[in-house]
Formats: C-alpha cells, sequence, structure tokens
C-alpha cells in the first residue's frame, strides 16, 4: 500500500499584506518609482518565477534584514506561450494568450506583496504610493477572499 500525503491548507501562513496597483508604465519603471518614493531597493530576481513551461513571471524583490523584511513586486498579468498549433499562414509561429496571477482581480496591473510581521503602517504606504504620479491608484487587498491565494506563494 502507497502512503498518501496531502499539505493541509494551515501549512501555509496567511503572513502577508497585498497591495494593488494601477499604473500603465513598464515593471522597471514602477520599480524605479517605487526605489525612489520608499527608499526601497527593489531589484529584479535573477531568475524570473516559473508559472509552467512557457509562463514566467518577472519578479522585483526588496530583503531588508535590518528591519526583517521582504517585499515583491510584480505584473499580475503577463503572457504564455500556447502550445497548439496554428493553422494559417503563420503556422511556423507562436501562439501568445494571457495570463493571471490573481484572476479575481485582472484589472490591477501589479501588486506588492508585503511579508513582514505585523506591519501596521498600509496607511501610510498607501498614502506614499498616491504621491507617486506614474502610479494611478494603490489599494489594500484583502487576502482572505482570495481564491488564487496559492498563486502568490513564492
Amino acid at each position: 500500500m502507497v502512503a498518501v500525503h496531502k499539505i493541509s491548507a494551515d501549512f501555509y501562513e496567511d503572513s502577508f499584506d497585498l497591495i494593488a496597483l494601477h499604473s500603465s508604465l513598464e515593471d522597471y519603471a514602477i520599480a524605479y518609482a517605487l526605489n525612489l518614493t520608499l527608499k526601497a531597493s527593489f531589484r529584479r530576481r535573477r531568475k524570473d518565477l516559473d508559472i509552467s513551461t512557457h509562463t514566467t513571471v518577472p519578479i522585483f524583490e526588496w530583503k531588508d534584514d535590518i528591519n526583517d523584511r521582504y517585499w515583491t513586486f510584480f505584473p499580475n498579468n503577463c503572457l504564455k506561450e500556447d502550445q497548439t498549433a496554428r493553422t494559417d499562414l503563420f503556422s511556423n509561429e507562436p501562439v501568445y494568450s494571457n495570463f493571471t496571477m490573481v484572476p479575481e482581480h485582472k484589472d490591477v496591473d501589479y501588486f506588492l506583496k508585503l511579508e513582514q510581521d505585523e506591519f501596521n503602517d498600509t496607511d501610510e504606504l498607501l498614502k506614499s504610493l498616491l504621491a507617486v504620479p506614474q502610479i494611478i491608484t494603490a489599494y489594500k487587498i484583502d487576502i482572505n477572499k482570495l481564491k488564487s491565494k496559492n498563486n502568490l506563494i513564492f
């Protein structure tokens, strides 16, 4: 008889905050604006997050060891390469479709994930984010209502 191991739902603690950002800028430009505004040091990971064999998401991270915080910044929407064969004039070209990290919030452009014990300055952070001219709006997401919370474990 083979043993079956399952990971329980409480294995991963919900010890992070999630902030939605709306902006028309590219991810590197938003990371630069966040670095200037928040006095942070977001850097792109050397290796993108692999969702599947043909889907990767760029992740910008900031590890602040002094204040014991780890923040990540990532786009919500990205392109993935489909494996369906084309039967039209461009049969040799790949087919791309959209992949959304958090499907419940398809209209959000970027997310800022805050992993920090007892982070209580969310309102002050939102004021700082809204002061950035390139950010249209920013607001906190209730992670307890997310069905796709597992997409945010990385």
